[in-house]
């Protein structure tokens, strides 16, 4: 009985390991090794999924997300977390926000405490209003992380995302031009987009259909820079008019299932 247990508690792990890399790479390519190897040590150690939004890889590392996070709070039984502004440190005027996030890992737990600040400088200017719950979020974060031990920094923790810095990326960002970031230092196509998709829970397969068809190229990859920062704008405001709408639009590109008939 314990070694048939065994061999299938093996298997769900080896096919949330496949179905990872494969999204993975879906959603960004190739992997070297080091992702790879990471992306494996994750998946063992917090059973977390590609596929449901609880990873990032972002300039070649991974990040944990808030809803990754929730996720693994919610399976190891968590108590419950408290959130509260820290007034003192705040300006409601110049939207900068600090909370305190405190995580109970059980009733009598003492608990584990979290920080966040946000303001306009280090957030995305594509989230700039919404200070308050992004400080908030990166408390929370802050506080799982240390009551369950998890090392990887969570996506909402990161200021405006920056582009790589070196030689290697540098030759990377121009010989792709629709990805690559600015010289003057904003945050490069690929991660605004993956900010907007993971900000209004997208599907980033469809998303990538959708922006092929407005950029009118095969792929996303064959599109220049102009076009996917067009796409860009449009997705956002798309998205500020109806998230509903938005993902009917989507719907709209799934591949039909083999075998299913209308």
């Amino acid at each position: 009985m314990r070694s048939s247990l065994r061999t299938k508690i093996i298997g769900n792990k080896s096919e949330l390991w496949r179905m990872n890399v494969t999204c993975a790479r879906r959603n960004w390519g190739g992997l070297s090794k080091d992702s790879l190897h990471n992306l494996a040590q994750l998946t063992d150690t917090y059973r977390v999924s590609v596929t449901a939004g609880h990873l990032q890889l972002l300039d070649g590392r991974w990040y944990i997300t808030h809803s990754g996070l929730l996720y693994l709070a919610f399976r190891r039984r968590c108590g419950g977390i408290k959130t509260t502004v820290e007034e003192r440190l705040s300006d409601p005027v110049a939207n900068r926000w600090v909370f305190k996030a405190t995580v109970y890992k059980c009733p009598r737990s003492k608990g584990f405490v979290g920080y966040g600040d946000a303001d306009p400088s280090n957030v995305s200017t594509l989230v700039h209003g919404a200070e308050m719950r992004i400080a908030e979020t990166r408390a929370v974060n802050r506080a799982l992380r240390k009551a369950y031990g998890i090392g990887v920094c969570s996506v909402e923790e990161l200021g405006s995302l920056s582009t790589n810095r070196g030689q290697a990326s540098d030759h990377a960002q121009s010989t792709n031009h629709s990805t690559s970031g600015s010289s003057n230092g904003q945050p490069r196509l690929r991660d605004q987009l993956c900010l907007l998709i993971r900000q209004h829970n997208l599907d980033p397969t469809l998303v990538k259909a959708y922006a092929a068809d407005f950029c009118g190229t095969p792929s996303l990859k064959e599109a220049n820079r102009d076009l996917v920062q067009s796409f860009i704008s449009h997705l956002t405001a798309c998205a500020k008019e109806s998230r509903d709408m938005l993902v009917c639009r989507l719907n709209s590109y799934a591949q039909p299932v083999a075998g299913v008939t209308q």
